[in-house]
C-alpha cells in the first residue's frame, strides 16, 4: 500500500493561473498532488500544459468520488466553493481525517441568503470544513459570520512570473511607443459591463481617431458585439500567445457589475498596465490604489466609465510610466511561492 501523503484539490474549471499555482506547489511539496476538476469550459476553452508529477483526474471518470480521495491518503484537502455536492460529501466524510479547506471567494453583502447560510453553517459548512481560504477581505468577514475561526488570505494567485516578464520585455518599447489603447480581458457576458463598457469608450473617444479599444474573449454575447473601426474584437487568445496584444496596449479594463475577486487584474498589474476597474471588482481592494496606478469607476454607470476613460486618455507619458511601474511592484507582491507556501503552512 502506498502511504505517501497527498494534498488534493476538488475544483471547478480549471485555469491557467491555477496551474501556475500548482506548478509551484509541486516544486515545494514532496507527496502527491492530486486535482479533480470539472471538465473545461466552452466559453474558456484554455489549453493547458500540465506540470509533471501532477496527477489530473476529471471528475465524471470516478464513479466513487469519496473512496478514490480517501485512497490517496490526503493530508490536505482544498474544495472550490461549495455548490458541488459530491465535494461536500468528499469532505464531511474525511474532516478529521485530513484538514479540509473551503476556498471560497464570496463578498458578504447582508443578503438574506447569506444571513440564511450563516444560521446553517453548522449543518451545512462547519460539518464539513475545517478552514476557510479566501482571497481578500471582503471574503473573510463573510467566513467569519459563517461561524470560522481559522481564515487564510490569498487564495487566488495570478501566474506573476509570466506576467512580470512581459513587463520587462516590453517596458522599454511601451515607454517609448505609449500606444493609445485600452485592453479587455474576459468573456462576453452580460454581468462583465461590456455593453456599457462600448458605450463609454466611444463617448469618450467622440471625434478622435488616435485611441482603441482592444477585446479578448468569447461567451454568450459575442455574438452582440458592437462593431466599431476602433473597438477591436479578437476572440479567445491562449495564454502563450498574450504577447503581441500586452505589447500593443496600455492600459486594462475591467468593467464587471459582478466580480467576486479577478485574478486578471494581478496579472495584468503585473504586467504593467494602469487599471480601470469597476467598484464591483473585489480584486481592486489589493492590486490597485486609486489614482496611482489607475481609477475605479461606478459599475454600469457609463458617464462615469466615460469619465474615467477621459481621464486616463489625457494623462502624459511621464504619468503613464509611474503608473506602470506601480501597477508592475504592486501585482508581483503576491507570487505563486507564497501560494505554495501558504498551503503548506495551513495546521
Amino acid at each position: 500500500m502506498d502511504n505517501q501523503k497527498s494534498i488534493v484539490f476538488l475544483y471547478s474549471e480549471l485555469a491557467g493561473y491555477f496551474i501556475g499555482c500548482l506548478t509551484a506547489l509541486r516544486e515545494e511539496y514532496s507527496g502527491k498532488i492530486i486535482v479533480i476538476h470539472w471538465p473545461v469550459n466552452p466559453e474558456a476553452p484554455f489549453e493547458f500544459d500540465f506540470p509533471e508529477g501532477i496527477q489530473f483526474v476529471e471528475k465524471d471518470s470516478v464513479p466513487e468520488l469519496t473512496a478514490f480521495v480517501k485512497s490517496s491518503n490526503p493530508e490536505t484537502i482544498v474544495s472550490a466553493g461549495w455548490m458541488d455536492k459530491e465535494y461536500l460529501e468528499v469532505c464531511k466524510s474525511i474532516k478529521g481525517i485530513a484538514k479540509t479547506v473551503l476556498a471560497m471567494d464570496n463578498h458578504w453583502t447582508g443578503s438574506l441568503k447569506q444571513r440564511i447560510a450563516c444560521l446553517l453553517s453548522p449543518f451545512m459548512l462547519k460539518n464539513k470544513f475545517s478552514h476557510v481560504w479566501v482571497p481578500g477581505n471582503p471574503q473573510r468577514i463573510f467566513a467569519e459570520k459563517l461561524g470560522f475561526t481559522k481564515i487564510i488570505l490569498d487564495y487566488y494567485c495570478g501566474d506573476v512570473q509570466l506576467y512580470q516578464s512581459y513587463y520587462e520585455r516590453f517596458r522599454e518599447y511601451k515607454e517609448t511607443k505609449f500606444p493609445r489603447k485600452f485592453l479587455y480581458v474576459g468573456r462576453y457576458v452580460e454581468h462583465k459591463g461590456i455593453f456599457e463598457m462600448w458605450d463609454a469608450f466611444i463617448n469618450a473617444i467622440g471625434d478622435r481617431t488616435d485611441w482603441e479599444l482592444w477585446c479578448l474573449g468569447t461567451g454568450n454575447e459575442y455574438s452582440n458585439r458592437i462593431e466599431h473601426k476602433q473597438i477591436k474584437h479578437f476572440g479567445f487568445v491562449q495564454p502563450d500567445q498574450m504577447a503581441e496584444y500586452i505589447k500593443g496596449t496600455s492600459f486594462f479594463v475591467l468593467p464587471s457589475k459582478f466580480e467576486p475577486w479577478g485574478v486578471v487584474v494581478q496579472e495584468y498589474a503585473a504586467a504593467g498596465f494602469p487599471m480601470l476597474l469597476s467598484e464591483n471588482v473585489g480584486a481592486a481592494e489589493r492590486f490597485l490604489s486609486d489614482k496611482k496606478n489607475g481609477l475605479v469607476f461606478k459599475s454600469g454607470d457609463v458617464a462615469n466609465m466615460t469619465k474615467a476613460f477621459k481621464t486616463m486618455m489625457a494623462i502624459s507619458s511621464e504619468q503613464y510610466v509611474n503608473m506602470a511601474s506601480e501597477s508592475a511592484s504592486i501585482g508581483s507582491s503576491h507570487t505563486t511561492k507564497k501560494w505554495a507556501q501558504t498551503i503548506l503552512e495551513i495546521n
